[in-house]
């Protein structure tokens, strides 16, 4: 493995050493121009001279002997300092006084508190350690800032990458089957949205990998059933010519498989929202309701207006959708089915009575599952319990909705709402 890999592997080690070393970048440019105007103006700065004093030269005896203003002349470092005394009379005299010894060259003076070379005195500057004196303290003073923001940066990328690691770990497990990991939501920043739309995204893929799981379980199971009774039968006639009741026998199964198989299909059509399911038109509520009623013998009530309901959809799964209505409503009703299509604003609805035992308002949902069946509900015939789950679906498709309500008087009452396209 190359030395270069943990860098390449590894988000918060590259973040960390660019911002470390982008800081450090900026401040050695910032460094350098401080420096380079330095120098600048110590280059076109000009020589300070400072301004004129009165001065008394007096004699051992105290008699004054000059008196004048004294003017300190510009010289060169290591040159020594001149003044020049101009006096009342006008007479211009001229005092020298010679550098500053070295320090080791003045061990005979003795002593005072703030004179030149001395403990708080001028000299004191020359006297400090070498790290500390240019351009040594420069570079002390970018060491210090390099090291302060190594250290105080890491924590906060770390701390970043360590939820993106755990978003990574989860999507690993994802990846290797288990469908339920979820990843902690921390924050309000870009990764915690991640992690948010990660979770729901993980939900539906779940969701959907039990709903496709049940759905295969409960359809193997109900093709077996017709299966083992026509195999049944067909040993039990034992190679004799089979009786009317027999062949009718037959048939039946053979159609409920037929209807099974047909129904699935369309069930996981319908899953894939890419599928083509047929042609978009515009569709005859009035019409399709009136083809179904007659085929069952339910009666219609289209209202007083002769006005036709129209919805944008595909034909062949609106008539499905009316169909399974009308057949579980003949499977359990006592009485008379009646079908009603009206408008709404915004909507179209198809309302379908019956006069069976009703639905629990605990069941009102879960009867749209598929396969699910109301208790009691498997030993009547007819039914695999994925006809009012394809009316959700295929209400689902065309962006509308399916509901069970109580009808006054005892029964069912399911309402099929679609949207009415806006002209």
């Amino acid at each position: 493995m190359s030395l270069t890999n943990p860098f390449s592997r590894r988000l918060y080690l590259r973040i960390w050493l660019a911002v470390v070393g982008g800081m450090a970048v900026l401040t050695l440019a910032v460094g350098w121009a401080w420096r380079m105007a330095e120098e600048q103006k110590a280059q076109t700065a000009q020589p300070f001279v400072p301004p004129s004093r009165e001065m008394v030269l007096r004699d051992p005896s105290g008699t004054e002997v000059l008196r004048g203003l004294s003017t300190r002349q510009p010289s060169q470092p290591g040159e020594g300092v001149e003044f020049q005394i101009e006096t009342e009379d006008g007479r211009v005299f001229s005092m020298q006084m010679a550098p500053r010894a070295p320090r080791g060259d003045r061990g005979d003076r003795p002593f005072r508190p703030g004179a030149p070379g001395g403990p708080g005195g001028p000299g004191k500057q020359g006297d400090a350690a070498f790290w500390t004196r240019p351009p040594f303290g420069f570079l002390w003073l970018l060491g210090i800032v390099g090291l302060a923001v190594a250290v105080g940066v890491y924590p906060i990328i770390r701390r970043l990458t360590l939820r993106l690691e755990a978003l990574q770990r989860s999507v690993q497990k994802f990846g290797e089957g288990d469908l339920s990991v979820r990843v902690p939501e921390e924050g309000q920043d870009e990764v915690a949205d991640l992690a948010r739309q990660f979770n729901a995204a993980a939900a539906r893929v779940e969701t959907l990998v039990k709903s496709h799981k049940s759905l295969l379980a409960n359809a193997s199971h109900e093709l077996r059933s017709p299966l083992t009774r026509i195999r049944m039968g067909l040993e039990l006639m034992g190679g004799q010519q089979p009786s009317p009741a027999f062949r009718e026998e037959i048939l039946r199964n053979i159609a409920e498989l037929d209807q099974l198989v047909d129904e699935i299909l369309l069930a996981s059509r319908l899953d894939a929202r890419e599928a083509d399911v047929g042609t978009v038109e515009m569709v005859d509520l009035i019409g399709l309701a009136a083809e179904e009623c007659a085929r069952v013998g339910a009666d219609l009530d289209a209202g007083a207006s002769a006005d036709t309901v129209e919805v944008r959809g595909v034909a062949k799964l609106l008539r499905r959708a009316i169909r399974n209505l009308l057949e579980n409503a003949r499977r359990y009703t006592t009485g008379d089915i009646t079908v009603v299509v009206r408008r709404s604003p915004g909507h179209a609805e198809v309302r379908v009575y019956d006069r069976g035992p009703g639905v629990p308002a605990s069941q009102r949902e879960r009867i749209f599952e598929p396969f699910y069946r109301l208790p009691g509900a498997s030993e009547r015939s007819g039914g695999v319990g994925l006809g009012l789950s394809l009316v959700r679906s295929i209400a689902g498709r065309h962006n509308g909705t399916v509901r069970c309500e109580d009808r006054e008087g005892g029964g069912a009452c399911f309402v099929l709402r679609l949207p009415l396209e806006q002209r």
